[in-house]
């Protein structure tokens, strides 16, 4: 099945950006849901945005209109543009896979796929 790999974290000042990647191993991307979570030390795993097979999106009111998601199937990636970084975006960062259709693309629980994290200090 497939495999997930997250890179691209690292440490910037507030108002800055980074790009985040998860290249997939193994199989296409093209049939799954896709996500990425972040997870703070202490509190639970936050989803910040979905996307399905089809492109379609949902963001979390935390990162919205600053966070953009997209794919490339030609490269079997995932990747995150996170731009006005702010501190509370410290976070370890993760991108999961979900075969499933849209209507579940959402649930949390769906996720049986998960990269092992990437790093993101805002400071």
């Amino acid at each position: 099945h497939v495999q997930l790999v997250e890179s691209g974290g690292g440490s910037v000042q507030t108002g800055g950006s980074l790009r985040l990647s998860c290249s997939a191993i193994g199989e296409g991307l093209g049939r799954y849901c896709m996500a990425w979570f972040r997870r703070v030390p202490g509190k639970d795993r936050e989803g910040i945005v979905v996307i399905d097979k089809d492109g379609r999106t949902n963001y979390a009111d935390s990162v919205t209109g600053r966070f953009t998601v997209s794919k490339d199937l030609a490269k079997n990636s995932l990747y995150l543009q996170m731009d006005s970084l702010k501190p509370e975006d410290t976070a370890m960062y993760y991108c999961a896979a979900a075969n499933v259709g849209w209507a579940r693309c959402g649930l949390r629980s769906e996720y049986n796929v998960w990269g092992r994290g990437t790093q993101v200090t805002v400071s």
